[in-house]
């Protein structure tokens, strides 16, 4: 028996969720305010934050973190508010929150929990991994931009009584 799969689990390009403009608009924006990554390595950041992103929309229940070095492709789509609410809303049919922790707090089982659960989302959802840009799950208290734990709102964005 033969099992044909229509996209095979971890072997989609996460860059072909962004179109072209959105791709070079990011990556000149990275490569501007972070001067020590050069275009191709933005590249790269941008497609894995759209992975990141897709898993998030997919997994909403599970707390997920992005690496370091994908938040700040993460950080760098969120000011760009109108390409990044369209990629929401074409990706998850909803916008998706960046929530940043508070100071003490930590992911269910701390960083290297939040790591593989985000990679094992990522994977699950079909996307292939850059494992060069996820040497560690993002640390709390070491955001690259929000100087906090940065995850996807696992409920929708609404505040927590």
């Amino acid at each position: 028996m033969t099992i044909a799969l229509d996209r095979p689990v971890g072997s989609t390009d996460p860059a072909t969720l962004v179109g072209p403009e959105v791709m070079e608009s990011l990556s000149a924006r990275i490569t501007k305010d972070h001067p020590d990554i050069d275009r191709a390595t933005a590249r790269r950041i941008v497609a894995q934050a759209a992975a990141f992103l897709a898993a998030s929309a997919q997994r909403s229940g599970d707390e997920l973190s992005p690496s370091k070095l994908v938040d700040i492709g993460w950080h760098t789509w969120i000011l760009h508010t109108v390409d990044y609410a369209l990629f929401c809303e074409q990706v998850a049919g909803r916008f998706i929150h960046h929530v940043p922790t508070e100071d003490g707090q930590q992911a269910d089982g701390g960083p290297e929990a939040a790591l593989k659960r985000t990679l094992a989302a990522i994977t699950q959802a079909g996307f292939t991994i850059d494992p060069d840009l996820w040497p560690a799950a993002a640390k709390m208290g070491e955001c690259s931009q929000c100087h906090a734990g940065c995850s996807d709102s696992p409920n929708g964005g609404k505040k927590s009584k």
